[in-house]
């Protein structure tokens, strides 16, 4: 791998000044590179272990079962990768510049896209960032053993976050930082090199604030810093595979491709900074685009508009799915009716299953205007 030398193979010593003054010079190099903030961290996560078996023997994963088929290299970096010693972690900020939020959630006739998926995929980006800062620390100390992540592999990214001193966690179960919010991505560097550790954040200012918690459409923040996934808009328009329950459809708005309404609402996403980065500035109008314009968009055109972006990844089907939720959603006019019977029979029986609820939703809407009408 370009961002991958073994961890297997042991190190040069180094004296402990020398380490401390390459952990200085890592910090240095990582904010050159891009990111607004740099912790390093060592490979003890237990605690966060025991949290996670918790949380998994609940079930709240849903059919997310990449969270339970590496076992415990989750949570033992060791495991994953042989030889690792400290992490290093690194955020940096997503949102774009004059972006609309809370306003296009209470505009039922647009779509709304997860700020985070608006521009190009940022796994790239980021890992790239992460394997010019290995060959920095390379040039610097000779040959090392490393390894770069970015929401890629079984790795508890939020907590080496916190452990690394980047933030705590929030009652969304999101990592905050107290100058940023949580609008921000994670990556992470494994390597063999016994770096000197940073103090992790453990004050958490969230205090008695539940502002979160409440603005959640589909109540899934089941407990203070648990999310039940099986609930999360996220994860419905995300992950799940196959129909969306019907009892979080109206739930779901305008909501096509993930959901920030926990992140919007806490008080902290007031210091969030704009990012530098241009790679996620909004695409093809999708922080302002129609739902019935999107939803006419052809395969073809869904495949070129979101090539390198993150939205790829549920394809097609799952796109048309998620849009007729929107529109069945938005208020009832003769041209959202007219776009949803246009798909009615669509070959993908999920897609027009989820049409004809559309429909049905806007036929109730149009009757009570009928009726409102008539008094």
């Amino acid at each position: 791998m370009p961002d991958s030398t073994a961890l297997e193979r042991p190190n040069v010593a180094m004296t402990g000044p020398q380490l401390a003054r390459l952990a200085d010079l890592i910090k240095t190099w990582g904010r050159e590179l891009g990111f607004q903030q740099v912790g390093i961290t060592d490979t003890e996560l237990s605690a966060h272990e025991a949290h996670l078996d918790a949380w998994l023997e609940k079930g709240y994963q849903g059919e997310m079962g990449f969270m339970t088929k590496h076992g415990t290299k989750r949570t033992r970096p060791a495991e994953l990768e042989p030889g690792t010693q400290r992490i290093v972690s690194v955020r940096m900020d997503y949102l774009p510049a004059e972006v609309e939020s809370t306003k296009v959630l209470g505009q039922p006739s647009r779509a709304y896209v997860s700020r985070y998926a608006l521009g190009r995929d940022y796994h790239k980006l980021i890992r790239k960032r992460l394997a010019q800062l290995a060959k920095k620390i390379e040039q610097e100390v000779g040959e090392f053993g490393y390894r770069a992540f970015v929401d890629s592999a079984p790795v508890m990214e939020r907590a080496l976050a916190q452990k690394a001193g980047l933030g705590w966690f929030g009652k969304n179960a999101m990592l905050l930082n107290p100058k940023a919010g949580s609008l921000f991505f994670l990556g992470e560097l494994y390597t063999d090199l016994p770096l000197p550790i940073d103090e992790p954040f453990v004050q958490e200012h969230c205090g008695s604030c539940s502002a979160c918690q409440t603005a959640c459409p589909t109540g899934a923040i089941v407990d203070d810093k648990v999310v039940d996934s099986r609930k999360c808009i996220s994860y419905l328009t995300i992950e799940l595979h196959d129909a969306i329950p019907v009892e979080y459809r109206r739930a779901m708005g305008n909501r096509i491709y993930g959901c920030d309404d926990c992140q919007l609402v806490c008080p902290f996403t007031r210091f969030t900074r704009i990012t530098q980065e241009d790679d996620f500035a909004p695409r093809h109008d999708l922080d302002r685009a129609s739902l019935i314009s999107l939803f006419a968009w052809g395969e073809a055109e869904f495949l070129d508009k979101t090539a390198g972006s993150p939205i790829r990844r549920i394809g097609y089907e799952r796109w048309l799915r998620n849009i007729a939720i929107g529109l069945g959603n938005a208020p009832w006019s003769e041209t959202v009716e007219a776009a949803l019977w246009a798909r009615r029979g669509f070959p993908s029986a999920l897609v027009r299953e989820h049409v004809a609820w559309a429909l049905e939703e806007q036929r109730l809407k149009r009757a009570d205007r009928i009726a409102t009408d008539a008094s």
